[in-house]
């Protein structure tokens, strides 16, 4: 593992502002290679020189004329403290106190840039990111990064939870496994299909794993839907009638209630049975993906990668998007603490506010 202290990089006005942004943007390598496991090591804003600057002030004219975030924003996450997290194409970002702050030291074991897959927070206040070239914890100016080498299954992470024991579970393309603080173990689970419609697969994938409300762990696989209790595996697919072997995501509302989205459409777990309340109803195509409720209780999620809907209980409902008015190709919905709604994906980071996105860049709004 490699252990860094990351540098704050603060976005301010004028032609500094351009040159750090660019920078955080990975355009200077800095945390590179050269710290070695376990070294700690920071770096000021002093240490970049002026023809750095120059260089990636010219960049950022070029390539930030929209300020996004990032161009692809595959997640985000809001922890205890209320810090609100970008996992993003080129990294991660940290919102603090309306300051918005690449970490730096998030890197492949090679010193380069990775996109940011899964966010979540241990019982300890530790933030964990699963990304493509491994995982990686922040503890206050602390990073440290594993890798294979480090006893991870592998290094193409897909997703990652915080039990409330402590342990992090971290899925993987070729599988699952488990990091209680000293030592990674592999967690056997059945292998299952590939999904040749999409340009990423395995028979080992696995695309969420989440803690339910109860303490089962839930984890979706091209193997169907499973759940681990008391230590005890149980293909749940099979049970309650998921028809599918390829499923995505487990979303828990706040009233118990389990839903399930997966390649054949949107699933309700009731009564130890699986209710697809989208089939014959929506054309679900590449399947269902993010799921999230807004503070009405009325239940979002994304279909066949482009569309969105809403469900009330009763009645499915397209939301109209039209050119002026139609967000970001959703790769997650996501509802924070003050219970707004936010889309993050292809195009940037988005918060729904009166029925219109609202494109939410480096400035803000916050």
């Amino acid at each position: 593992m490699k252990m860094i202290a990351f540098n704050r990089i603060k976005f301010m006005t004028g032609v500094l502002l351009s040159s750090v942004l660019t920078l955080c943007n990975g355009q200077v390598n800095i945390g590179d290679k050269q710290n070695t496991k376990k070294e700690m090591k920071t770096f000021s804003a002093d240490e970049i020189n002026q023809s750095d600057i120059k260089r990636t002030h010219t960049s950022f004219l070029k390539t930030n004329i929209n300020n996004q975030i990032s161009q692809v924003v595959r997640m985000m996450f809001q922890d205890s403290k209320g810090n609100i997290w970008f996992g993003t194409e080129g990294g991660a970002f940290r919102l603090t106190d309306n300051s918005l702050i690449y970490i730096d030291s998030i890197r492949s074991e090679s010193g380069k840039r990775v996109t940011i897959k899964d966010i979540t927070e241990d019982k300890d206040g530790t933030i964990w990111l699963g990304h493509t070239d491994g995982i990686s914890s922040v503890q206050g100016e602390t990073v440290i990064n594993y890798y294979e080498s480090d006893g991870l299954i592998s290094n193409d992470v897909w997703c990652i939870e915080a039990d409330i024991n402590g342990n992090i579970w971290i899925g993987t393309i070729e599988g699952a496994c488990i990091y209680n603080g000293q030592a990674f173990t592999n967690f056997t689970m059945p292998e299952g299909k590939m999904d040749t419609t999409v340009g990423v697969s395995s028979t080992k994938m696995v695309h969420n794993i989440t803690e339910d409300s109860k303490g089962s762990i839930w984890l979706c696989t091209n193997a169907g839907l499973y759940s681990y209790t008391d230590d005890k595996i149980i293909h749940v697919s099979e049970m309650i009638g998921i028809q599918t072997n390829f499923v995505n995501e487990i979303f828990e509302d706040e009233t118990g209630v389990i839903w399930v989205s997966t390649k054949q459409g949107l699933y309700k777990i009731a009564d130890n049975k699986a209710i697809n309340i989208t089939e014959g109803k929506i054309i679900t195509g590449k399947g269902i993906g993010s799921i999230a409720k807004d503070k009405d209780g009325k239940l979002w999620f994304v279909s066949n990668q482009h569309y969105l809907f809403t469900y009330d209980g009763n009645e499915l409902i397209e939301f109209q998007k039209s050119e002026d008015n139609k967000g970001p190709v959703v790769f997650q919905i996501y509802k924070d603490q003050d219970e707004r709604l936010w889309f993050v994906g292809y195009g940037g980071a988005y918060r729904l506010e009166n029925g219109k996105f609202l494109n939410i860049t480096k400035d803000g709004p916050w």
